[in-house]
C-alpha cells in the first residue's frame, strides 16, 4: 500500500516528529511506501512533498494563532473566519492534487487534526476527506482539552471550528491515540479509538559514549567528573524546566551541572526563556546551568565555524541522569529515551499520562508530584548521582520492562491492524 503522510514538521526533535519517523520505518520494513506532504522538513527525507503553508511558523498560520488564542484583536470576526475558510480550501485543494500526482491509497495523518495549531489545516483536511472519501487513520499526540490555557479562544467561530475538526469525525476516519485518557475521551465524544503508546527500537544501541562524542562535556565547558543532569526538550513552559533548576540550586553541590539541550522557537517561548534564566541568576547559578541548545540537532553535523554539532543521542551518552519534570505529556519520548539509554530518569508523575501508562508497569524512576521538590525526593536523586552502581541496578530494570511494553515490534502488530501485513 502506497501511504501519504501529512505531518506539519517532519524531522526536528518534537515527539510528533519522532514518532511519526518510527511509523514510517516501521511500515517500510512491513512492505509499504510512503510520502510525506510537510511545510517543514528538518532532516533530509525521500518521497518528499513540501507545502509552505502547512508550517506552523508559516506567516498565515501565526497571524490566525494570534487572533484566536493570543489576543489580537479583529473587527470582523465573520470576516476573520470566512479568510480562514479560504485559506483552507486553497490548502484542500494543494492535498488533493498531491493525492492525485502520488497515487495515495491511504492517508496517515500526524496530529493535525489533534491540536488546533494550525486551524487552516484541520479545516482543509474536513475538505479533503469529506470530497476524496479517501481512507485515513489520524495519529494523535494530544488534544486542546489537553492545555486549555493554551488554546482558550474568545471567538464562536473559532471555538466551532475546534469543536468540528480537532479531531474530525468522518467514516473514512480512524483515530488513533497514545494514551488511555485521550482514548477515553474520543470514545465519550462518540468517537472510537484505540491506543498505540510511543516506542522505541530496543534492538538497536543508543545513547552510547564514543569517540565523537568523547569530546561534548570539553566543548561545553563540563569537566569529566561532574554529575551531569541534561533536560532533553524544547524550551517551551509544560516542561518545567525551572523544576529541573531548582534541583540544580537544592542539591547545592558544585559538581552537578544541567545541561538544556533545547531552544525556543517562538515569541511566547522566549518570555518563559527569560524567566528560566531569571531563575539562574537569582539562585547564583552561573555557569552550573548551560542553556546548549544550537550546539544539538537530530544529527550530528557542524556549525559554519566549525564546531560539532551533537545528536540527541550523544546528550544521553554524556549523561549521568535526565531530568523530565512536564507537566504534561501525551506520552513520553524523553522517558523512553532515557531508558533505552540507560539513563536514570527525574520524573514529575505528570497527570494524567504518566502513572497509568508508563509508571505502573513498574519501572524505578525517581518520581515528584505536583513539581514539588521534597528534601527525601532530592536526597533520593543525589544518591543516584553519586552511586554508579544504583544506576546500573535501575537502569537495567527499566531497559528490560522497557523492550517489553514499548518496542518496534508492538508497534508492527498494530500497524498491521490498521494497513494491513
Amino acid at each position: 500500500m502506497h501511504l501519504g503522510m501529512i505531518i506539519t514538521r517532519a524531522g526536528g526533535l518534537d515527539g510528533v516528529a519522532l514518532e511519526a519517523a518510527k511509523w514510517r520505518t516501521v511500515l517500510q520494513s512491513m512492505g509499504h511506501s510512503c510520502s510525506i506532504l510537510s511545510g517543514e522538513f528538518e532532516d533530509d527525507f525521500s518521497d518528499e512533498t513540501l507545502l509552505p503553508e502547512m508550517a506552523l511558523d508559516h506567516p498565515l498560520t501565526e497571524w490566525a494563532q494570534d487572533i484566536a488564542f493570543f489576543g489580537e484583536s479583529i473587527e470582523d470576526e465573520a470576516a476573520f473566519i470566512e479568510e480562514l475558510d479560504a485559506q483552507a480550501e486553497e490548502l484542500s485543494l494543494h492535498i488533493e492534487s498531491w493525492i492525485r500526482e502520488e497515487k495515495i491509497d491511504q492517508l496517515l495523518i500526524e496530529n493535525a487534526l489533534a491540536l488546533p495549531r494550525h486551524l487552516q489545516l484541520g479545516m482543509a483536511l474536513e475538505k479533503t476527506l469529506s470530497r476524496t472519501k479517501i481512507p485515513a487513520v489520524a495519529h494523535h499526540h494530544g488534544f486542546a482539552w489537553d492545555n486549555p490555557e493554551r488554546f482558550s479562544t474568545p471567538l464562536k467561530g473559532v471555538q466551532q471550528i475546534i469543536d468540528r475538526c480537532f479531531p474530525l469525525n468522518l467514516p473514512n476516519l480512524r483515530h488513533v491515540v497514545i494514551n488511555h485518557a485521550s482514548c477515553n475521551a474520543l470514545w465519550q465524544r462518540g468517537i472510537p479509538a484505540i491506543v498505540m503508546p510511543n516506542v522505541m527500537d530496543f534492538d538497536q544501541p543508543f545513547g552510547q559514549p564514543d569517540d565523537y562524542n568523547a569530546t561534548l562535556r570539553s566543548e561545553l565547558g563540563l569537566k569529566e567528573d561532574d554529575l551531569v543532569l541534561f533536560q532533553i526538550s524544547r524550551i517551551v513552559r509544560r516542561k518545567s524546566i525551572e523544576t529541573a533548576i531548582e534541583l540544580v540550586h537544592k542539591l547545592k553541590a558544585p559538581r552537578v551541572k544541567l545541561v538544556i539541550a533545547g531552544t525556543s522557537r517562538s515569541a511566547h517561548q522566549d518570555v518563559y526563556m527569560a524567566e528560566l534564566c531569571g531563575l539562574v541568576g537569582q539562585w547564583e547559578l552561573g555557569d552550573r546551568v548551560l542553556f546548549a541548545g544550537d550546539r544539538f540537532a537530530p544529527t550530528r553535523g557542524a556549525t559554519a565555524e566549525g564546531r560539532k554539532i551533537y545528536a540527541l543521542s550523544d546528550a544521553y551518552a554524556q549523561a549521568t541522569a535526565c531530568t523530565y519534570f512536564s507537566r504534561y505529556e501525551g506520552f513520553g519520548n524523553v522517558f523512553l529515551e532515557c531508558i533505552l539509554a540507560k539513563r536514570p530518569i527525574f520524573v514529575n508523575a505528570y497527570e494524567p499520562v504518566y502513572w497509568p501508562d508508563i509508571g505502573s508497569k513498574g519501572f524505578d524512576a525517581i518520581m515528584i508530584r505536583d513539581n514539588r521538590l521534597t528534601d527525601s525526593a532530592v536526597e533520593e536523586m543525589r544518591f543516584v548521582l553519586t552511586h554508579p552502581e544504583r544506576q546500573r541496578s535501575m537502569t537495567a530494570l527499566n531497559f528490560a520492562l522497557g523492550a517489553r511494553h514499548f518496542s518496534f515490534e508492538t508497534l508492527r502488530h498494530t500497524l498491521a491492524t490498521l494497513f494491513g501485513k
